[in-house]
């Protein structure tokens, strides 16, 4: 791997290297992937149902978002008929003998409830055209509802989706009569992943004729794939005299802004898909003349074991 440095590194090479931030979005000091793998870009220039994207967006995030959404939409579609319940007069409604209105509303609302669940108890049953013909519709909207939350449900569940635990900095330590650049991950679920290949670009401001540059580098690591993830895995590059990391210090990589990007693909046994993981350490998330502690032993069953829990802790280097 020859050293790649400064002016001298081919504007060819380096356009094939670049990972799609491009030159202009990158001579800032900014941060270009945020640490839970999403990019750090904003979008203008489109508007908001353009780019909106409904079934990607529920299906993507929280669980808490997501529940808070069907609530809502639940409430709200109730109001919303109950209030034409009330509108046309409760009297349509046969059951109902509330005297005022909140009370009449209330029955009407939980009446919309159970027509939207086609869950129909019977004390309350519309009478009339008017009335049957809300309950007909509302029934209809219950049925398309629970199927489009049904699906995305199955959906939530059944998308492969990588639970990769990263070490929340990375280390410059002592690595086989050299140093090398580090980190740590696990897998923080039970099933298996198989297969696991990891790939390390460093982004650095350089000065090319003046003007601050930001190149990109692809880190050659020790092990490139695991075939098995049970434990975990600290993934090195050595600093060779061919990295671009050679001889760097923390004031260097502070001063170019430097930038490691992670990214880890790995075949899920689960699910017979292929899933994916990144994140990326700032030159701020980089310790010197720091090692990680040991996170794997054998407990009292005889089995091996890691400690998730410390897998972000470091202890610095003893000086010689």
């Amino acid at each position: 791997m020859a050293k790649l440095t400064g002016s001298f590194v081919d504007d060819r090479e380096q356009r094939d290297r670049d990972l799609g931030f491009g030159g202009k979005a990158t001579e800032a000091r900014v941060r270009l992937l945020n640490r839970d793998g999403s990019f750090n870009v904003e979008r203008r220039g489109i508007s908001f149902f353009r780019s909106l994207n409904l079934y990607h967006t529920l299906l993507t995030m929280s669980w808490m978002k997501f529940n808070a959404i069907i609530i809502l939409l639940y409430l709200i579609v109730n109001l919303f008929f109950a209030f034409l319940y009330v509108l046309i007069g409760v009297e349509h409604l046969a059951g109902i003998d509330a005297r005022t209105w909140m009370a009449k509303f209330s029955d009407a609302f939980f009446f919309s409830t159970q027509t939207f669940t086609t869950v129909g108890y019977g004390r309350i049953n519309p009478v009339g055209f008017s009335a049957n013909a809300i309950s007909a519709v509302e029934s209809l909207t219950g049925l398309l509802a629970f199927a489009l939350a049904t699906g995305m449900l199955y959906g939530r569940f059944s998308r492969p989706v990588a639970k990769i635990l990263f070490s929340k900095v990375g280390v410059i330590a002592p690595y086989q009569n050299i140093t090398g650049f580090m980190f740590r991950t696990a897998n923080q679920r039970i099933n298996q992943l198989i297969e696991v290949q990891a790939e390390v670009n460093l982004a650095m401001l350089e000065n090319v004729d003046g003007k601050m540059i930001r190149r990109f580098y692809e880190l050659e690591l020790e092990r490139q794939k695991v075939n098995f993830f049970h434990l975990s895995w600290t993934i090195v590059h050595p600093i060779t005299e061919a990295s671009p990391l050679f001889g760097v210090t923390e004031e260097g990589l502070r001063a170019s802004d430097a930038e490691f990007f992670v990214l880890l693909k790995a075949f899920d046994d689960t699910f017979s898909q292929t899933v994916h993981s990144r994140t990326s350490y700032k030159h701020d998330e980089v310790k010197f003349n720091s090692s990680f502690t040991k996170i794997i032993y054998i407990a009292e069953s005889g089995k091996a074991a890691v400690d998730l829990s410390r897998i972000h802790d470091v202890e610095p280097i003893p000086k010689m």
